[in-house]
């Protein structure tokens, strides 16, 4: 069974094919600069040099049919028709309250989607045109939708209510919602395999680190806590977001600087993080150079990520009486030592033991904690199109 994989962002699309006979990866691709000059394909059939193509692309139907050509072109292409593709799942950001798993899509849950758009003004809207493209091009495919949300639908109120009066609440649903789902919810399972365990028996902490970045509490296979919230603002310092501050210095800002409140939301957004912090870059490796080359600020913005990481950890032990492992993951968690090493030091009393030597790797799954460590301590990359296409066959094997 072959399945389409779409992650649509505003102006991009990234996709994948996958046989989940054997969950083969069997092509991949990015299309970006959708509804922009200078549209480009970069399709990539597995074990074959990249094909590039540049044409204009001004919308998301545009992108996908060309996908679609290349998929099925007969020197990059990986299926001889469409038809060979028998499900498409589909990554979408926000899905609310709405749903705790993924779904066959619907019109009920493109109804869902589009009340969420509030919640996701810069995600839900792409993956929504991303979807329709593929239901107009594809009408008699299955489409399933795969949620960043829903993984964290598990937390209970005590862990995702705001102390604000609660009709906000119930009016506007301002809660906690978490993002990342996938990544989370794969990596947790992969450290249960790894433990030959069952997940439903063991206390993950999963940090999932790359310039948006968020720490997850799974316990017995279900999220009870995460460290993103109402919106991925929340929680860590990321690449070029603030993460959790007080929510005064908004207010404090706008009025110091003469700026508006969306203005001052901006600023954390997209000038704040490491970036704001150091001066520097929102990319760990220019920050690692930065203060190799003495810079402080560098140095500063590398230990304020590192101790915020440090306290999610900490307190997501508490809430689950401890933990059985800690995985790293994602850009910065898979392949920069210095920064893992940063977090897990002087962690000794919770029964952190990093292995400095099993720490010296990137992008490998592997165990990087001492043996006498009774917290593990992991590395494993992540795969949120294979969790995605996994999600879509078992929903699609349903129907049958």
């Amino acid at each position: 069974m072959k399945v389409l994989v779409v992650n649509c962002g505003s102006s991009s699309l990234k996709y994948q094919v996958l046989e989940m006979d054997d969950s083969t990866l069997l092509a991949k691709g990015l299309v970006e600069r959708i509804g922009i000059d200078g549209s480009v394909m970069k399709h990539e059939k597995i074990g074959m040099d990249k094909y590039i193509l540049e044409a204009p692309m001004k919308n998301h139907k545009d992108a996908i049919g060309y996908v679609l050509e290349a998929l099925t072109d007969k020197e990059h292409g990986v299926v001889a028709s469409m038809d060979e593709i028998s499900a498409v799942g589909h990554r979408v950001v926000h899905a609310g309250e709405k749903y705790a798993s993924s779904v066959l899509i619907t019109q009920d849950v493109m109804d869902a989607l589009e009340e969420c758009i509030d919640l996701a003004p810069l995600h839900n809207p792409p993956n929504i045109l991303g979807i329709r493209a593929c239901q107009e091009l594809m009408p008699e495919t299955p489409m399933v939708g795969v949620f960043d949300t829903a993984f964290h639908q598990t937390m209970k109120p005590e862990n995702y209510l705001y102390a604000i009066p609660y009709e906000y609440y119930e009016k506007y649903k301002i809660r906690k919602y978490g993002f990342h789902g996938t990544s989370h919810k794969y990596v947790s399972m992969r450290a249960a395999a790894m433990l030959n365990k069952d997940v439903k028996d063991i206390k993950v902490v999963t940090c999932h680190l790359g310039n948006g970045a968020s720490c997850a509490a799974v316990k017995n296979g279900v999220c009870i806590d995460t460290s993103m919230g109402f919106t991925p603002l929340d929680g860590l310092v990321m690449g070029t977001r603030s993460g959790a501050i007080d929510p005064a210095v908004i207010t404090f800002i706008a009025e110091k600087e003469g700026i508006g409140a969306d203005e001052v939301i901006n600023i954390l957004n997209k000038k704040s993080g490491v970036a704001g912090i150091s001066g520097v870059s929102s990319d760990f490796r220019d920050l690692e150079e930065a203060e190799a080359q003495g810079n402080e600020r560098a140095t500063l913005a590398l230990q304020v990520f590192a101790m915020r990481v440090k306290s999610f950890i900490g307190s997501y032990m508490a809430k689950m009486n401890g933990a059985d492992c800690i995985v790293f993951t994602a850009g910065v968690g898979e392949n920069d030592p210095s920064m893992r090493k940063l977090i897990c030091s002087d962690m000794e009393g919770l029964g952190v033991e990093l292995d400095d030597e099993k720490n010296n790797v990137r992008g490998k799954e592997t165990v990087i904690s001492k043996d006498s460590s009774k917290v593990k301590v992991m590395l494993i990359p992540t795969n949120e199109e294979l969790t995605i296409a996994q999600d879509t066959v078992e929903i699609v094997g349903k129907l049958k």
